[in-house]
């Protein structure tokens, strides 16, 4: 986000805990470029399967966040994220549900690394894995929302989770081998 509108932002979100109503329209169209990016993110490698589109996506997660109080920008963005998740988890529930329990889709496991960037796992087991990661360890289920659904840098999540760069580096690599364990051993299992 360039300067000006990082600038912008932080003005309009201060308006809205200030409680002037009239700043939450005038945020959506000042930082929608970056939600349909995140949203865009999220949405790629999800195949035909996936019906739900980024405008959508965004358009539903604004409704469920739109009306709160945001610290700053970094604050806004894994609000929207986490909002982002919710409604992608919903929607994969309703889809599953229309099935009857049909198959799940699969996750390929090639690489560690490469686990998110490559494929785009499962909502629904993706959710189930984060719940368990947050009950272990809640630092590192925040670091993968804030790095992989708000889609924030290393420097912007240690800035959210007031930790340094090393500890977010180290907590995002430990998380993603913890997840794709899980996803592993769940897509074992069925």
């Amino acid at each position: 986000m360039p300067p000006s509108d990082a600038r912008t932002v932080t003005v309009l979100l201060q308006r809205m805990a200030s409680g002037d109503s009239a700043a939450a329209d005038e945020l959506l169209p000042v930082v929608y470029t970056e939600l349909h990016d995140l949203a865009s993110g999220l949405m790629r490698n999800r195949g035909a399967q996936h019906t739900l589109q980024p405008t959508a996506l965004i358009h539903e997660a604004w409704l469920r966040f739109s009306g709160g109080t945001f610290e700053n920008r970094e604050h806004f963005a894994a609000v929207a994220a986490k909002a982002m998740r919710s409604v992608l988890v919903d929607h994969a529930r309703r889809k599953q549900s229309e099935k009857r329990g049909g198959a799940l889709e699969r996750v390929p496991l090639d690489a560690v690394a490469d686990v998110f960037a490559t494929s785009a796992p499962d909502m629904l087991a993706l959710d189930a894995a984060l719940e368990r990661l947050a009950q272990v360890d809640p630092e590192l289920a925040r670091i993968v929302e804030l790095r992989f659904f708000a889609g924030l840098s290393v420097e912007e999540t240690a800035t959210t989770l007031r930790c340094s760069t090393a500890t977010v580096t180290r907590g995002w690599r430990v998380a993603r081998m913890w997840l794709v364990r899980e996803l592993a051993a769940n897509d074992g299992a069925r």
